[in-house]
């Protein structure tokens, strides 16, 4: 009986379980297509602001003028990271963090070592895993859970100014990229200064009149691309966030239903050597009695 006893309370805290992981699932779903139709819409326009500065860029010929473009050994360096406020989500947030981890010992080795390696940390997973490594620019959770525009534009703002300013060298984005549910593509981008496109990355018609200038548009169109650059990614890691963690209920939840079939099997099987236990006292007894 304490077999049985053992086997019914391992089933329920099962059960109890995987209505967790399936209730995970259903919403964790739900906010997937919130998100994933937030950065469908998105990437067009991304792609067409990026094609206008392939375009401009092209027309105005070399940029190095241009202190964004401005081309520096990149002695002072700032990574934004982009992880979760939450775990269940599989290796989302442990294959960021292996990300960081790399990118700073294969190209930031003497930064880092000079204390010149500081990190901007968008959700929590990311600040509790690097913040004894690495010096902590600025942490922010909350705008994963309401991703505004206006805060993002605000971060890429600050990191402008102090690139302008000389205080930062260099600017990388690490990010889980949105390809599906199922897949998510960690992706380290430039973000500043900004690279010099050549003209074979143009457009092949770039043969039009541009007022004021090349430049002057440039210099009212790029803050815009930053801005919405920053933001594209935020919104790609949010969507990927869902979708590893539908993912990863999903597995857990099909896991539970293989363990809780093994375990009443199990308990079918005890009961029923139990239940043959008692019939088999019952009967020598009953012979005993006889004689």
């Amino acid at each position: 009986m304490g077999n049985l006893k053992e086997i019914r309370t391992r089933i329920s805290s099962i059960e109890s379980t995987q209505k967790i992981t399936s209730s995970m699932k259903l919403v964790s779903a739900a906010k997937l297509r919130r998100a994933q139709s937030a950065i469908q819409y998105l990437r067009p326009y991304s792609e067409k602001l990026t094609e206008i500065l392939h375009n401009l860029s092209a027309s105005a010929g070399t940029m190095e003028e241009m202190p964004l473009f401005e081309p520096r050994n990149p002695d002072k360096v700032v990574i934004v990271v982009i992880t979760s406020n939450k775990g269940l989500c599989g290796a989302f947030n442990a294959n960021i963090i292996k990300a960081v981890n790399h990118l700073v010992e294969e190209n930031y080795a003497a930064q880092h070592a000079a204390g010149n390696v500081n990190l901007i940390c968008i959700g929590k997973k990311g600040y509790e895993q690097l913040h004894t490594s690495y010096p902590i620019l600025q942490h922010n959770e909350a705008l994963l859970d309401n991703p505004e525009f206006t805060e993002v534009a605000g971060i890429c703002d600050q990191l402008t100014e102090k690139f302008l300013k000389h205080e930062i060298d260099k600017v990388d984005i690490v990010y889980n990229q949105f390809l599906n549910a199922a897949t998510q593509r960690i992706t380290v981008e430039d973000f500043l200064p900004l690279s010099n496109l050549d003209e074979e990355a143009a457009t092949t018609n770039n043969d039009y009149i541009i007022e004021p200038s090349p430049e002057e548009v440039l210099t009212e169109l790029i803050p815009k691309i930053l801005r919405n650059q920053l933001y594209k990614t935020l919104c790609d890691s949010i969507a990927s966030e869902h979708g590893a963690r539908m993912i990863s209920m999903t597995k857990a939840t099909d896991n539970a239903t293989e363990i809780l079939r093994d375990l009443r099997l199990k308990y079918n099987n005890a009961r029923q050597s139990s239940i043959t236990n008692e019939l088999i006292e019952i009967v020598s007894g009953a012979e005993a009695l006889k004689g």
